[in-house]
């Protein structure tokens, strides 16, 4: 989500990619709930840190606790930031529920991403 939400808020200042520890697949709660805010992520697809490692990153971002523990150091990485959210894997309950979840992750990671990278779009 946080990759959807950052590129399309400020394509012209970031690009944003995503991508786990243990990547498995897009969960489709994500997807419909940035559909409801006309952002499709239907496209996106899980992706491992390796695929990121040799690459300049200015801001790595660890959005879980357990993410912030194992995730690899990455060489050029500029700065490493850790914001903990919620991990909705951890999520039992109806559809209802569910994403009622999915929905509050959405708006605190987009909450988030306001507050923190509008001071540097600015």
């Amino acid at each position: 989500m946080a990759e959807g939400l950052l590129n399309t808020l400020y394509p012209d200042h970031y690009e944003a990619h995503s991508a786990g520890t243990e990547p498995t697949v897009v969960n489709p709660y994500f997807i419909q709930v940035m559909k409801e805010l006309g952002v499709d992520i239907s496209s996106h697809r899980s992706k491992s840190v390796t695929e990121f490692s040799d690459m300049d990153i200015d801001y790595v971002i660890t959005v879980c606790d357990n993410a912030r523990q194992v995730c690899p150091i990455f060489p050029g990485g500029k700065e490493i930031l850790h914001k903990s959210f919620e991990d909705p894997a951890a999520l039992s309950g109806d559809e209802e529920n569910a994403l009622a979840l999915f929905r509050r992750l959405r708006d605190e990671i987009q909450a988030w991403i306001k507050e923190f990278f509008v001071k540097e779009v600015n």
